[in-house]
């Protein structure tokens, strides 16, 4: 705000000069209010902090989702390789260790609670893995 010099008159009447001296008041408050705000460190601090504070649970949430897709695709990736192994091991078996394996399976499907052989795939991949460690065990002792 430019100010004209102090010997010439800024108002032609008085109202003008009233409704100069309310937008100086109105003014003068503002710039007040605005120098306050700024002197007051204990709000600012507490408004960065909760701001820094949602930065980092936007970041948080955001890495969750990603470790949870990482997670879903190793699970993925693992059941791959479990079946994979599995597969792999029965076609190394001697025949009358498949056959042995073939009665054991009609037996387990007539026996089976229902609850288990809904869960059929988990506890296959589980025995495959079970039985590869057996014969990397057997091989290594033999050698």
């Amino acid at each position: 705000m430019t100010q004209p010099p102090h010997d010439e008159p800024t108002a032609r009447s008085q109202d003008e000069l009233r409704e100069q001296v309310e937008r100086t008041r109105h003014e003068l408050g503002d710039t007040v209010q605005q120098l306050a705000d700024r002197a007051d460190v204990k709000t600012r601090a507490r408004e960065k902090a909760l701001a820094v504070r949602e930065q980092a649970e936007t970041r948080v949430h955001a890495l969750r989702g990603q470790a949870e897709t990482k997670v879903h695709a190793l699970r993925g990736q693992a059941r791959t390789k479990a079946a994979h192994v599995a597969h792999t091991v029965e076609e190394k078996l001697p025949e009358p260790v498949r056959q042995k394996a073939a009665q054991a399976e009609q037996a387990w499907q007539d026996k089976a609670p229902q609850p288990v052989r809904d869960h059929r795939t988990a506890l296959l991949a589980g025995a495959g893995a079970v039985l590869v460690a057996w014969l990397l065990i057997r091989r290594r002792s033999h050698s």
